[in-house]
């Protein structure tokens, strides 16, 4: 899971200066203003009085405290949720990262190093999609991304009436009609091939008539791109992007739903001695440790997440000797949680957060699909 916000973040080793990590939700509330401002100077506050005046510890805080406080001070209005990680003791690292689409909730940590199970969760569950708006004369491509639109094109055809064909037989009318919404779609289903492989889509929305113009689409669609569909919906070319995007995200999370489901499934089908599935924190933490996760699934409510402290405790013992950096304390849940994620986003293709608590129960909150069968131990 390759990622230009967790290039730099996720690869701190704990460090003797404080580290801040901030996820704020930006979005307005129902008067239209930002209410995250006395959350943040609360926490900001509080925190200062665990490093004494003086000390190259108070120093860097202090530092961080005023680079926070000026960057939120400039957030862009249709911002609605901000990721913010300093530590001026750390080579003064400052990174400060803004989206379009909001946080669950406002989140405040000093640690050793970077938290990153919000960003992480933010990322997975915002997938970049593709939807195509489209009538039998124009149609738009639409590439959204957390919210936001990456990317549009248009395009449009001659529009062909019975004023432009008089004189022609009803028959040849109605051939000519027909070729033209066929070379349209060609066009459309062109373009949208392209875009998919370039920017490595995969998940399809489309919108327009569904007696009309999506059966001329989909019969030029390749059968994989065919499969990339996920719903369809009975929107016009002329509803406004922002109505668009809205009904799309409802369409991805209402697949999100259902493919959860089926990948938990198929996880628990194949987690026996030698499957591809494990289950549990252990044993989806060696499997990472090995380099051998291929999907990790995370339940999306952290507190659901459970494990054994001694059993964790002998794995990272196990590996501790050949890891360049120090190993996160069993004992601390929350490290040891981004400990898991930081190894996945390094090697795995998928980190999917499992919002339904129920399918990961069992499984403390923590699976994995393996790229290849093997028995799935600590070092011995």
């Amino acid at each position: 899971m390759n990622n230009i916000f967790l290039d730099r973040i996720s690869q701190f080793e704990p460090g003797d200066f404080p580290f801040i990590s901030v996820y704020l939700n930006t979005e307005t509330n129902e008067n239209g203003q930002r209410d995250f401002d006395s959350f943040l100077k609360k926490q900001l506050s509080e925190h200062e009085d665990k490093y004494e005046s003086g000390t190259s510890n108070r120093e860097s805080y202090d530092s961080d405290v005023l680079k926070i406080e000026e960057f939120v001070s400039k957030i862009e209005p249709s911002t609605s949720g901000v990721a913010v990680f300093a530590s001026t003791g750390r080579e003064d690292f400052f990174e400060a990262f803004e989206f379009e689409v909001p946080f669950d909730d406002n989140h405040f940590f000093v640690l050793e190093k970077p938290r990153i199970y919000p960003l992480v969760r933010l990322i997975s569950q915002n997938p970049m999609f593709a939807v195509v708006s489209a009538d039998t004369n124009s149609a738009n491509i639409y590439v959204f991304k957390r919210g936001k639109t990456i990317e549009r094109e248009e395009i449009g055809g001659t529009k062909t009436n019975r004023s432009e064909v008089r004189g022609w037989s009803q028959m040849r009318y109605q051939r000519h009609i027909e070729n033209f919404h066929q070379q349209h779609a060609k066009e459309v289903i062109t373009e949208l091939e392209n875009i998919v492989r370039d920017e490595k889509i995969d998940r399809i929305i489309l919108a327009g008539d569904q007696a009309v113009i999506i059966p001329i689409l989909r019969e030029e669609m390749s059968k994989e791109l065919n499969e990339k569909v996920i719903e369809v919906l009975s929107l016009n070319v002329n509803t406004p992007e922002h109505e668009l995007l809205d009904a799309a995200m409802q369409a991805v999370q209402k697949n999100d739903t259902v493919v959860d489901k089926e990948k938990i499934d198929y996880l628990l089908e194949h987690n026996y001695d030698e499957g591809v599935g494990v289950a549990g924190f252990a044993k989806t933490l060696t499997a990472l440790l090995n380099g051998q996760v291929q999907e990790l699934y995370i339940t999306s409510d952290i507190e659901n997440i459970t494990y054994n402290t001694g059993q964790i405790n002998k794995i990272l013992k196990d590996y501790a000797p050949g890891e360049d950096g120090d190993m996160p304390d069993p004992h601390r849940h929350t490290l040891l949680i981004d400990e898991l994620l930081v190894r996945a986003a390094e090697s795995a293709d998928e980190i999917r957060f499992i919002e339904d608590p129920e399918l990961l129960k069992e499984a403390g909150g923590v699976g994995a699909i393996l790229r290849y069968q093997a028995k799935v131990v600590s070092n011995p």
